[in-house]
This record gives structure tokens, C-alpha cells and sequence, in this order.
């Protein structure tokens, strides 16, 4: 177990050194699903890359809640965590506040992305959480909303993702990549990063942007 463990926080660390863009590209250069659309940092711009912890919310429909939507997640996140909320991409009301920022961050909670809204945008700015969704609201989930499950899989923005799974997140949007194809996977972004890094470097160097985007860029995506 400590082994695996071991193996896992290095794709961690070695997907936090490229983007979100060259973890896109590497997604289509391997045939997977996994850039979702529509979502976009709210409170800071920080890079956000780790294992991905869920949860789910449902209408609430009067059932009686044992628990506060989010508490589990942020009980069952480990340092560098990322909590995922599939929110149906409700816009009406509150899938995340203050008050559970607040408690992510005590965690070691690396971030947050929502299908939907939060709230308490600028309380989870000053603490310095990245928090991702599609927008901010004011309205609380109280009698809107409960908590489905925890840790389960969940479906954001039309990619299934699974607890485990690999997230990045910066400004340019939100990729996971399925624990099946890690390896190759961020394998494959660090590829096209590198070749990227390669393609400015000569930009920056005088080479006429049209020969370096002609010579290069065909290729980039395609298999090594």
C-alpha cells in the first residue's frame, strides 16, 4: 500500500508541473475523455493538481439530513486532496461556503471544483483556497439541496470521474484523467509540454513563427 501511495503522489507532483492545456492535449493525443467545460477559478488563480475526493447533491425533496453537505468530504480528504462537487450545474443556490472552506483548508484541502455554484466567494479568497465553479451565488442550499453520497462516482459536466481519480485545474479549465490511464497519461502531457517549452524557445530565438508552428505542431499531438 505505502508503495502504491508512494507512486501515486509522484504523478501528483509530476502532473503539477505542466498545465491544464498540456494535460488536454494529452487526452486527445490518448483517445480518453476527461477536459470538462465550463468551469472556471472564483476566488484565486492558484494551479490546482491532486486526487480527487467526491461528492454528490440531489434535490432536496424533505428528507431529514444526518449530516452538512461537504462535512464528509473534508473529513475523508487527505493533505493535497482535491474535493469534487457534482452539482447538476444548479446556478440557484449554494453547493460550498465559508464556513466548509474554512475547514478544507484546516485539512490540507488542496481545492475545490464545483459543477455549479458556491457561496462566501470572498471569505474562500482571503483564506487563499482555490475554489472552481461556474459561478457565485448568495443563496444558501438550506431546503434546496442535500448531500447524495460521498466518494462515489459523480458526473461533472459530462465526464464520469471516480474517487482517486487525477484532476488539474488552473485558468485555461478543469481536466481529469482516470486512475486506468494515469501513467500514460501524464506521461503524455509532460511530452507535449516539452515539446511546447521546445517550439518557444525558438520562437523566442528568431525562428519565423510560421516554420516553428509548421514544423512542429503537426506532430506534437500525435503518438511518440
Amino acid at each position: 500500500m505505502a508503495t502504491q501511495e508512494a507512486a501515486q503522489d509522484t504523478l501528483v507532483a509530476r502532473l503539477s508541473k505542466v498545465d491544464a492545456c498540456a494535460a488536454s492535449d494529452a487526452l486527445d493525443r490518448l483517445g480518453m475523455k476527461g477536459s470538462v467545460i465550463g468551469l472556471r477559478p472564483l476566488t484565486v488563480t492558484t494551479k490546482v493538481c491532486g486526487r480527487v475526493v467526491t461528492t454528490r447533491m440531489k434535490a432536496y425533496g424533505g428528507e431529514r439530513s444526518t449530516r452538512h453537505l461537504g462535512a464528509a468530504a473534508i473529513e475523508a480528504s487527505n493533505p493535497g486532496d482535491v474535493i469534487v462537487i457534482d452539482h447538476r450545474g444548479r446556478l440557484d443556490c449554494a453547493a460550498w461556503g465559508g464556513i466548509l472552506s474554512n475547514g478544507a483548508k484546516v485539512r490540507g484541502v488542496a481545492g475545490v471544483i464545483v459543477d455549479g455554484a458556491v457561496r462566501d466567494v470572498d471569505e474562500s479568497r482571503e483564506l487563499g483556497l482555490p475554489v472552481f465553479g461556474r459561478a457565485g451565488v448568495q443563496v444558501t442550499a438550506r431546503t434546496r439541496i442535500i448531500e447524495e453520497s460521498c466518494n462515489e462516482p459523480i458526473e461533472m459536466c459530462g465526464v464520469w470521474v471516480k474517487p482517486g481519480d487525477l484532476v488539474i485545474a488552473d485558468s485555461s479549465g478543469v481536466v481529469f484523467i482516470s486512475q486506468d490511464r494515469e501513467e500514460e497519461a501524464v506521461a503524455a502531457a509532460e511530452d507535449i509540454a516539452q515539446r511546447e517549452a521546445l517550439m518557444t524557445k525558438d520562437v523566442l530565438a528568431g525562428v519565423p513563427i510560421s516554420q516553428v508552428m509548421g514544423s512542429n505542431y503537426e506532430t506534437m499531438l500525435e503518438r511518440k
